[in-house]
């Protein structure tokens, strides 16, 4: 098969196309034939030697990266129902990469039977990036009539946040970088879309709405982004930092306000990654309860996750792309 190899730590163009062994299906394992991979931030960081948060190991090298793969089931392993054959899946492949090919392998118990009708492309979507949408929720509850406002709306995780907070009947502000960014959360449905590249932006959002009119604020920017809109939090409203999107995954950490800040504004401030996502949700196992909410979403047409797509041969290009804040929605590799 053909597969993108990582032999040493680098830059994208560390990436390689090559021809490598077909995997073969464990005991409890299937193989997917795999029509669309992810790619996520943690890809790139691992890519680069990174351990990002502390929750993904540095890889053994060399290794095919990527663990967000849909396909078709080819072959199953030892003890695994063979009705799985043919049958079109999604699946999340865990702490274990082998994402980034045209044949993978995993548990059984790791992978989604898809919906009629439901793509690939937009199934891979919402498996890392669905699931942690899902979990965001989890810290804090749109309702309908709330003022939600999401940075990076035209991400992958912004994105579905933006659609999700409008399904529920929310008024959403979408910020983003970049006029293109900006046309693209407005198509999305925000009813306000601003420029954070631009210094007046809090100022367009207060014009709008007020002084402090926001009552969720979802963000995985950091830096001085989020803590400008930490500024348009209402009393009794509240912060769910889950990145670091413009400076990377090289060990920066959320922004949060202070305690100092959360007492005079009257907030609520938290990061929800790690532990404290696993904690909200009952525990790492419920993971794949995120991904199943998201799916269902999916194939209800609630969600309709925006991909920017590439060969698989050109992954060091989609990795250059994403980390260059030049990408839309998830970034997608097509074998």
């Amino acid at each position: 098969m053909r597969a993108i190899r990582l032999h040493a730590f680098g830059p994208p163009e560390n990436l390689t196309y090559e021809t490598v062994e077909d995997p073969a299906p464990g005991p409890g394992q299937l193989r997917i034939a795999v029509a669309a991979a992810g790619v996520h931030l943690v890809d790139a960081a691992l890519r680069r030697g990174v351990e990002p948060g502390g929750v993904w190991p540095r890889v053994a090298l060399p290794t095919v990266p990527g663990r967000e793969v849909a396909g078709t089931v080819d072959a199953v392993g030892e003890g695994v129902d063979t009705s799985w054959v043919g049958q079109r899946v999604s699946a999340h492949l865990g702490m274990a990469p082998g994402g980034y090919a045209e044949l993978a392998v995993t548990d059984a118990a790791r992978a989604h039977r898809l919906p009629e009708g439901v793509p690939e492309t937009d199934a891979v979507a919402v498996l890392g990036t669905g699931r942690m949408t899902m979990g965001l929720l989890r810290f804090a509850a749109v309702e309908p009539g709330d003022t939600v406002l999401v940075l990076a709306a035209a991400g992958g995780i912004g994105s579905l946040l933006t659609q999700y907070a409008r399904h529920r009947g929310a008024t959403v502000i979408g910020a983003a970088g970049g006029p293109e960014k900006v046309a693209t959360v407005r198509a999305l449905g925000a009813d306000l879309a601003v420029d954070y590249d631009r210094p007046e932006w809090t100022d367009v959002v207060r014009s709008a709405f007020g002084e402090r009119p926001v009552r969720h604020l979802f963000e995985g920017v950091g830096g001085d982004r989020a803590r400008a809109a930490l500024g348009l939090l209402g009393r009794g409203g509240g912060h769910v930092a889950y990145g670091t999107a413009s400076s990377g995954l090289d060990g920066a950490e959320p922004t949060t306000a202070s305690p100092e800040e959360r007492s005079a504004l009257g907030i609520t401030s938290r990061v929800a990654l790690g532990p404290a996502l696993f904690e909200r949700i009952g525990g790492a196992e419920n993971l794949r309860v995120l991904e199943e909410e998201a799916l269902t979403l999916l194939a209800d047409g609630v969600l309709a996750p925006l991909t920017r797509r590439f060969p698989l041969a050109e992954a060091a290009a989609a990795h250059r792309a994403l980390e260059g804040r030049a990408t839309t929605g998830k970034v997608v590799l097509l074998p």
